[in-house]
């Protein structure tokens, strides 16, 4: 939709000539993210700087039924932030200071642009201890990570974006600004608001400020890479290390390609991965006693030799464990370096991980298509990217959609889910289905209609387009 000069105006008038943008070049900047190859250019980008400009802007959009989408940094994986009905992108980048850090109760309040990895060396220099990291952390935003309900490595531990977010500025999509909760650890105060803003992708609020529950500081921690000559043998090995009485801070899977990619694609890394070596886990552990975690290390190296393993690389140095961390954390560029792939985000209970895995390759055999499997492995969290490569244009549009529609069927009949951290968003939408009858999905929908009843609020994203 193209937006009247009127209008254009209005939206002047609030945020100022400066912040608001109609060229092609920044509409289209602001109309994708990390979703595959897709463009969904807004009509208009403007950056508001506070609630009460933001609250001008949704009351303005409400009135004339404009289709608005909060765009945060982009680093997403299910196209949450794709104005895929134009309209006004809402940018909330000025919004990026880190309002307190409050050591005495354990606490941190933040704007939304706030960069997750800042936010967390911040607190980290008082002592204090933010564990959740998606591996986008270095440019991710704190907004984006409570609209998707972000997890990452340390949550088979610590849990995900939900388990910190205690309070929050929202503004409704009439206008209206309110908190969703209280600054306290406990609340059984009437519905759970917060905890229905987490997750819900940017279609019921605009998150302003948001109040995250803080740690102490682990001090220590140990670090190792184990090879594994079999891939469905290092899926077996991670509820078996649980079933030891261990509880890693991480523990991620790879298998061959994904290292294999990641070592070519990123400098400064060196892993040596011999031709029988078909998968890797990363296992972490850590806490403010060496040598407990010494012992749970060791606990961890007999659970797995007891399967067909290599010699196990631990990390002596920082270095080298941040040199380990990163070959981890660039594994979806790596396979996007590759070749043209979509990822799925998939989940189910970690016991089943090994069925899972077989699955999606047996899966992959029958439709022609490649698939690279990684992801943290302690949750039974699977990113599945599935590579063109050589590929028809044509099997690509028709075989593929069905070889996921596939997967999910085996996902969720193993008792796991559509996404366990990338959100639904526009390009999981209409594999909604599956995972939930129609009662469950006009449950949804009419809590979006209370929030957002003329669908203003990022529209097109999870709810399917037939419902």
């Amino acid at each position: 939709m193209s937006l009247s000069p009127e209008i254009l105006q209005k939206l002047t008038t609030i945020v100022g000539e400066k912040y608001i943008f109609s060229d092609q070049e920044t509409r289209n900047h602001y109309g994708h993210d990390e979703t595959e190859d897709y463009v969904f250019p807004p009509s208009v980008v403007v950056k508001p700087a506070n609630a009460k400009e933001i609250s001008e802007i949704l009351k303005l959009a409400n009135k004339f039924k404009i289709p608005t989408t909060p765009i945060g940094a982009r680093t997403g994986l299910s196209g949450g932030a794709l104005s895929i009905y134009k309209g006004i992108g809402l940018s909330m980048e000025r919004l990026n200071k880190i309002l307190e850090i409050d050591e005495q109760n354990l606490q941190v309040t933040v704007e939304p642009a706030v960069i997750t990895q800042a936010m967390r060396e911040a607190v980290s220099e008082k002592g204090l201890f933010y564990p959740v990291d998606p591996s986008s952390m270095g440019s991710c935003w704190i907004g984006g990570n409570i609209a998707e309900n972000s997890g990452g490595a340390r949550a088979v531990k610590y849990g995900v974006t939900k388990d910190y977010v205690l309070n929050l500025e929202v503004v409704l999509p009439n206008g209206e600004i309110i908190w969703t909760g209280a600054n306290t650890l406990k609340n059984s105060t009437g519905y759970n608001l917060t905890q229905l803003m987490v997750g819900s992708e940017g279609t019921l609020g605009v998150i302003t400020k948001a109040v995250l529950k803080l740690l102490p500081k682990n001090n220590h921690n140990v670090l190792m890479l184990v090879p594994f000559y079999k891939a469905h043998e290092a899926c077996e090995a991670v509820s078996a290390i649980f079933r030891a009485g261990i509880i890693p801070s991480a523990l991620e899977f790879m298998e061959r390609d994904a290292i294999d990619w990641t070592v070519r694609f990123v400098e400064g890394i060196s892993v040596t991965i011999k031709p029988e070596h078909q998968a890797h886990l990363l296992i972490e552990v850590d806490g403010n006693y060496p040598e407990i975690l010494m012992l749970e290390a060791e606990k961890i190296l007999t659970v797995v030799e007891e399967f067909e393993i290599d010699e196990v690389l631990f990390a002596d140095t920082e270095d080298q464990k941040n040199a380990l961390w990163k070959m981890r954390r660039a594994v979806g560029e790596a396979v996007k370096s590759n070749s043209i792939y979509k990822e799925e985000d998939t989940v189910v209970p970690r016991y089943v991980l090994p069925e899972l895995l077989a699955g999606i390759k047996s899966i992959g055999a029958k439709y022609g298509f490649k698939s690279v499997c990684y992801g943290h492995a302690g949750d039974g969290n699977l990113h599945v990217n599935i590579i063109k490569t050589a590929m028809s244009d044509d099997n690509w549009n028709t075989q593929v959609p069905m070889g996921i529609r596939e997967i999910f069927e085996l996902t969720v009949s193993l008792k796991g889910t559509l996404s366990g951290e990338h959100g639904i968003g526009y390009v999981q939408k209409n594999f909604m289905d599956i995972a939930f009858s129609k009662v469950h999905l006009e449950l949804m929908e009419r809590i979006k209609h209370v929030f957002d009843p003329n669908n203003i609020l990022n529209p097109g994203k999870i709810f399917p387009d037939d419902l």
